[in-house]
């Protein structure tokens, strides 16, 4: 088991391995950083320099944070976590990990974790992405809930977008949330159906939480 800083800066979350800051991305498949390898609970990882075009570099003007890299599902995929963004830690391991509060099943496609969760008076099948700063609705209803105005955004292989959001309140695990969706611009909005989901559940439900993240057992506890 390792513990290691954590923290929550302009609308990212970012784990301080060795004194150097790694984008923490669940809903990335791949990692990839300026170090070849990387140890972690004592499993080593081996990576490449960049995803879908995306570096280190680029990575760190899009989130406006100077970063070494991501961890994606290849690497976040093999321990248990414990994600406490209040005290400002990151604890994981290759045991199981307990923690109590409200379980929310995982589904995934391509490593990367789906969840179920209630807006309004029917359930969606959403994507947990860590590494989104908003989240996201692909349905004609957004626009009935409350505008939050306009946010920037990016996403690997498309860059910087965009998009109008609004103030959409999402039960997870019986606990609601008041979440700023928008919506994904052109055809990556419509690659959400290849796994049949219609968004994004960013990280502002992890913000001030302690919450279980455990995709080898296919939970969620928060």
């Amino acid at each position: 088991m390792d513990a290691f800083p954590l923290q929550l800066r302009d609308g990212h979350i970012f784990v301080e391995l060795g004194g150097e800051l790694w984008l923490l991305d669940t809903g990335a498949p791949t990692s990839f950083g300026t170090s070849r390898s990387l140890v972690i609970a004592g499993e080593e990882f081996s990576l490449g320099m960049s995803y879908l075009g995306l570096t280190a570099d680029t990575l760190s003007k899009f989130v406006g944070v100077p970063c070494v890299g991501l961890l994606g599902a290849d690497v976040l995929g093999r321990f248990d976590h414990i994600l406490d963004t209040s005290g400002a830690w990151l604890t994981v391991s290759t045991a199981e990990l307990p923690h109590s509060g409200h379980s929310v099943r995982l589904d995934e496609f391509m490593g990367i974790p789906i969840v179920t969760a209630r807006i309004g008076d029917s359930d969606y099948r959403l994507f947990f992405d860590t590494g989104a700063q908003i989240s996201y609705f692909e349905d004609d209803s957004l626009t009935t809930f409350p505008s939050a105005g306009r946010a920037t955004d990016f996403y690997p292989g498309a860059g910087q977008f965009q998009t109008d959001t609004h103030e959409v309140p999402v039960s997870l695990g019986g606990i609601v949330f008041t979440l700023r969706c928008g919506r994904l611009p052109g055809l990556l909005g419509m690659t959400l159906a290849m796994a049949g989901t219609v968004g994004i559940i960013g990280n502002a439900i992890l913000d001030n939480r302690r919450v279980g993240y455990f995709p080898r057992r296919r939970v969620m506890v928060i």
